[in-house]
């Protein structure tokens, strides 16, 4: 049983001066060895936009193993799982699927440095009959569930039961079949779901601007986007006995902050692994919040 804490991603360049020092400003290329002093985790968002070459992993590969036990969870592209799973036919988007794994997911695997693998699914990806099961399962069978560690996240609500509390039946059913973990997000476009369905759990922390979710910042709005949020201490604590019960209840639990603008996913990541009394580097995070005059007002 173990919990691995990191952040959705290391390259942010608002992280300069408040996470990396400023002197690795123009050294991009050493902010990954920087991050894995503090963490041994992180998820990669970048091959949601894009297919990795063979270059791109091997630097990855080559740059992890300079950190013993540090892993990469990677993101399925986006063209699997926002475009050829919308399609009638959803065979095109479980050969991509499989490809990527090829591409992607085994050599990082080979290599001991594979953590997760997240299928985070469109918003407009629903459950509506037998369609979207039949495609969600084409996708899963056609990969190596048993071999890596895969995990879901479901973001629209018609994949929830009744009470809108958990996900639906059927949905449950098909990742524990699967072995795939249901993902377990704060934020505010999911409820915050409990069940567990594979031996490894896998949450997401996306912060809590609800306002400005689902539509654009007005351009007075002092957050850079949605994931500039900061959790505060009273936020995260109750979230404490849920992650011991979920690191109890499974192999591996991982653990990760979206909120990432102005290095905020770094301290709160600190945070947590204080609440759960996982040691790491001490470092201090100046998130340098600029308020507006109006939030001024309010304090």
């Amino acid at each position: 049983m173990a919990a691995l804490i990191g952040c959705s991603g290391w390259s942010y360049d608002d992280w300069v001066g408040r996470f990396y020092p400023s002197d690795l400003a123009k050294r991009k290329g050493e902010w990954l060895s920087y991050y894995s002093k503090y963490f041994s985790t992180v998820e990669i968002n970048s091959t949601f936009y894009r297919v990795p070459n063979d270059f791109m992993v091997r630097s990855w590969i080559e740059r992890g193993k300079q950190k013993p036990g540090f892993e990469f969870s990677v993101k399925l592209p986006q063209i699997i799982t926002h475009e050829s799973i919308l399609k009638e036919d959803g065979e095109k988007a479980a050969e991509q699927a499989s490809s990527f794994e090829g591409i992607c997911v085994k050599p990082l695997a080979e290599e001991g440095l594979l953590g997760g693998v997240l299928i985070q699914l469109t918003p407009y990806f629903r459950l509506e009959g037998k369609g979207s099961l039949a495609k969600l399962r084409a996708l899963l069978d056609m990969l190596d569930t048993d071999a890596y560690d895969y995990a879901v996240e479901f973001r629209d609500r018609s994949w929830l039961n009744e009470r809108g509390n958990e996900l639906a039946a059927d949905a449950l059913e098909t990742l524990q079949e699967f072995g795939v973990a249901n993902v377990i997000v704060d934020g505010p476009g999911f409820p915050v779901t409990r069940s567990l369905t594979a031996k490894h759990a896998y949450v997401r922390f996306h912060g809590r601007n609800y306002d400005i979710w689902f539509k654009d910042e007005t351009e007075d709005d002092y957050r850079i986007n949605r994931y500039d949020y900061i959790y505060t201490h009273e936020e995260l604590e109750p979230w404490r006995s849920r992650l011991q019960e979920i690191v109890s209840n499974c192999e591996t639990a991982r653990i990760y902050f979206n909120n990432h603008g102005r290095s905020k996913s770094v301290k709160n990541a600190f945070q947590m692994m204080d609440l759960l009394g996982i040691s790491h580097e001490e470092k201090d995070i100046d998130i340098q919040d600029q308020m507006t005059l109006g939030e001024f007002g309010k304090h």
